[in-house]
């Protein structure tokens, strides 16, 4: 059992994609490279160097491919009031290391081989860059990509989404909203240009009144909620990089059991119930995959096949997710004396 929780990066390469955003290269020990294995549109967790009471976590989501041997890459834009993001563009430099949790997030197609329609705004691209070139080069679908910036300097990855279409004709269909051309993106000029592709899987990342544009967009054109997808970041209120509190008081009477298949293993713990499931697999020694531990991620998610469980918290899970069996680990307190879940599927 593994009870390593974060890991150091090194800082192998600074891009400077515009005035405003960094893609920051990283590269873990070797002994560690196989805990960065991860899906297209996952993130980390970095531990932002603070003097701050309960730290500065903040997510970034890894804009590189992990199908094309690509390095792991994250893509940072600053924003006005954004702490993590301003100390990282004005701090980090090759040879520099950074502290993180392993790559996490569900924000990922469940095929490549599907048709995608991904909707961008700004930094929002960062998922959905990963999830495109995966696609595209080990899937055998199409891809439509929206993408809304403030003006044309303020594309990221411009010069590379040029040559993917050139190099994928007739698989990548690319449109450009500028605000300084259209305006602000309005819903009827999102469910235009949704509505020849609504027989897709949407992927949006971007502002929350951009998301919640499309949102309505894409339902106005009749894309069933299951098939619209969102990247939701959020600030946390707590320190995930810390150790939990936990309880395990397992010879009382409300103890019941909890069996996991976690990275092809299958243990069985004892569950007491005035703990949640996470904690009690952190205090255990298992590799469980977290990140904010407040319901507002789903870096947790697994699912249930067994037993009953009560969810505290949930920002993220929909209701076609939470009917799939999928709970969130650092809120479920059980409510059966038997509950069995996987990470494996």
């Amino acid at each position: 059992m593994n009870r390593q929780r974060s890991y150091r990066l090194r800082v192998v390469e600074v891009i400077r994609e515009t005035a405003d955003a960094h893609s920051i290269v990283l590269e873990p020990d070797e002994a560690d490279a196989g805990r960065f294995d991860h899906r297209p549109g996952q993130y980390l967790t970095f531990n932002v160097p603070t003097e701050r009471e309960g730290g500065a976590a903040r997510c970034y989501s890894l804009s590189s491919s992990p199908l094309l041997g690509e390095r792991l890459k994250v893509t940072v834009k600053r924003t006005a009031d954004g702490y993590g993001s301003n100390w990282i563009c004005d701090n980090l430099r090759e040879g520099d290391e950074i502290e993180t949790l392993r790559p996490a997030g569900t924000f990922t197609p469940r095929t490549l081989d599907a048709d995608f329609l991904l909707f961008a705004g700004g930094s929002g691209i960062t998922p959905l860059m990963s999830i495109l070139k995966s696609a595209l080069h080990a899937g055998r679908g199409r891809v439509a990509l929206v993408y809304a910036n403030r003006d044309e300097r303020s594309v990221i990855f411009r010069d590379e989404l040029v040559a993917l279409e050139k190099q994928y004709a007739g698989r990548l269909h690319v449109v450009h909203l500028l605000e300084s051309v259209q305006g602000i993106p309005r819903v009827e000029t999102l469910a235009e240009l949704a509505r020849p592709y609504a027989a897709r899987d949407v992927f949006v990342c971007g502002p929350a009144p951009f998301m919640d544009a499309v949102g309505e967009g894409v339902a106005a054109v009749g894309v069933p909620a299951g098939r619209t997808h969102y990247e939701r970041f959020s600030s946390l209120a707590e320190d995930p990089f810390t150790e939990p509190a936990v309880v395990l008081d397992t010879e009382a009477e409300a103890a019941g059991t909890v069996e996991v298949e976690l990275d092809g293993e299958t243990t069985t713990l004892a569950w007491p119930t005035a703990n949640r499931m996470l904690d009690v697999f952190l205090a255990a020694g298992l590799d469980a995959p977290y990140s904010c531990r407040e319901g507002r991620c789903s870096a947790c998610a697994c699912v249930l096949l067994d037993g009953e469980v009560e969810l505290e918290h949930n920002e993220v899970l929909e209701k076609e997710d939470i009917a799939d069996g999928i709970v969130l680990a650092c809120q479920a307190v059980p409510r059966s004396e038997r509950v069995r879940v996987t990470y494996d599927q």
